[in-house]
């Protein structure tokens, strides 16, 4: 197996684990991430997949199909688990693409169908309304919004005691 093979299945095995540390090592400092809701970049990487970890509690998660040469590889995925806006059960299909710098993910870029995941994660509205192009912005904008906040809470000085 090629060493980007072997790093993009750790990818996948420390997400299944939800260890948010060991992804983080799988990609370069100034990776790119995007897929049909997130685009983010940098240190924005490490901390979207560490947010996923802390929320995933009954993740369940398969891979296969991992391919990788010196430049480039893909996977196929499939995360199972509870969307914490909606309480609705979701199984993801996605296909990831990446490129590879210094041993390490450059970019990370997963498709998968949105309007599939609306109806599943949002419900009837995401099954009527999902396709459209206002919903998914709407959903983009929310995501980030949940995102941004996740990240202040994350950064916020933790009380003692007086």
């Amino acid at each position: 197996m090629h060493p980007h093979a072997e790093l993009v299945d750790r990818l996948y095995a420390s997400f299944a684990r939800r260890d948010a540390a060991a992804m983080a090592a799988c990609y370069v400092p100034d990776a790119v991430f995007r897929d049909p809701i997130f685009e983010v970049r940098g240190a924005d990487v490490t901390a979207m997949w560490a947010m996923f970890c802390d929320r995933g509690g009954d993740l369940e998660l398969s891979w296969r199909g991992v391919r990788a040469d010196d430049a480039a590889g893909a996977a196929h995925w499939e995360p199972r688990y509870t969307f914490s806006v909606t309480g609705r059960r979701v199984h993801n299909v996605i296909e990831s693409r990446f490129t590879f710098r210094d041993g390490r993910i450059a970019t990370h870029t997963d498709r998968f169908d949105l309007w599939r995941w609306s109806r599943m994660a949002i419900g009837p509205k995401g099954a009527l309304l999902g396709w459209t192009p206002f919903v998914r912005k709407a959903i983009r904008a929310e995501a980030r919004r949940s995102f941004d906040g996740w990240k202040a809470r994350r950064a916020a000085p933790v009380p003692t005691g007086a």
